[in-house]
């Protein structure tokens, strides 16, 4: 993970402690609807402050000039209606983002970010405090999105996770190159199958929850889902939920929650490829095998992991062996 955090992540973690129990609570993992004027002074006391109209209207000026006035609509999700509102200080949320979330500025510096609340109890706030922990901060593998703050709400049992925002998908600009679509997929695969090593599944694992910084780096979001797998030997859950719903779940059965996050991986392998428009037979053939409809005969994410190393390392002494760049 690319960033340093600010914040005092071993006293919100005793702060915001729960129960394991209370941790499956279905009312606690739900997602949240708050009142984001209730918190507006109180995420600005630490330094962040939610879009207004004013924002919405800079956003227009600075990023809009060249774009003709009938795909405004369109290209601000809902934004143009701003315009019409006569009270700049007045909070305007995108209508495009789910409830639960909220654009915002950094007051230091003016980088835009992303707020989501969720439960203190939440899976979410655990894993997300999780690996943005000190010790897992510095593993090249963990790619998950810079976390910059987690500001507490504790009377009305919710948090707010602070993140920097980055792109709206995998790819937002095409075309893009077979190095970045190689690089993209590195940064995936890495990343689930650390969250494996640290006995984690993803569980809504697609294109729309890997983003990127525009400057080579790559970062998961969105670990709503996510959850921690206890058993160590012969790890067994119920599923039904999640982008890509493998066919081992449907009929309701106990399943290998790793091998779920292998089959929507795979699916997202398929996918990027299709977008980027690149055929690579080794990618292909590692999907293929990902997608086996028996779970037990998948490969597991570090064996996956190693293909496409061994992959990309035969793409790269190929494209040097003829002197073409990637």
């Amino acid at each position: 993970m690319a960033s340093s955090t600010e914040w005092d992540l071993e006293s919100l973690a005793s702060s915001t402690s729960s129960s394991p129990s209370s941790c499956d609570e279905d009312e606690v993992n739900a997602r949240v609807s708050p009142d984001w004027a209730k918190y507006r002074c109180h995420i600005e006391r630490r330094g962040y402050r939610l879009d207004t109209v004013r924002d919405v209207k800079d956003h227009y000026r600075h990023h809009c000039s060249n774009i003709e006035k009938q795909g405004l609509h369109v290209y601000l999700s809902g934004y143009h209606r701003a315009l019409a509102r006569s009270d700049e200080d007045a909070l305007c949320k995108d209508v495009g983002l789910r409830e639960s979330l909220f654009r915002a500025t950094r007051c230091l510096d003016g980088m835009k970010v992303m707020v989501k609340a969720v439960h203190r109890d939440s899976r979410e706030l655990d894993i997300v405090r999780y690996l943005s922990a000190p010790a897992q901060q510095c593993d090249p593998m963990n790619h998950c999105i810079p976390i910059l703050d987690l500001i507490d709400a504790p009377q009305d049992n919710l948090c707010f996770i602070v993140m920097e925002e980055w792109s709206a998908n995998m790819f937002p600009e095409a075309p893009i190159s077979l190095g970045c679509l190689m690089e993209s997929l590195r940064h995936c695969i890495e990343h689930i199958a650390f969250m494996h090593r640290h006995r984690i599944a993803h569980f809504d694992i697609s294109p729309h929850n890997f983003l990127t910084d525009y400057n080579g780096r790559y970062a998961c979001i969105d670990y709503e889902l996510s959850r921690r797998i206890d058993e160590v030997s012969c790890p067994r859950i119920l599923y039904s939920r999640g982008s890509e719903i493998p066919p081992e779940t449907e009929h309701g059965r106990l399943c290998n929650p790793f091998m779920i996050d292998v089959w929507a991986l795979g699916v997202l392998i398929f996918r990027a490829c299709e977008l980027a428009e690149f055929h690579v037979p080794g990618l292909m053939h590692l999907a293929k095998s990902m997608l086996h409809e028996n779970p037990d005969k998948r490969p597991p994410a570090p064996s996956v992991l190693k293909e496409f190393q061994r992959i990309q390392a035969m793409m790269r002494k190929t494209l040097h062996d003829h002197h073409i760049s990637p």
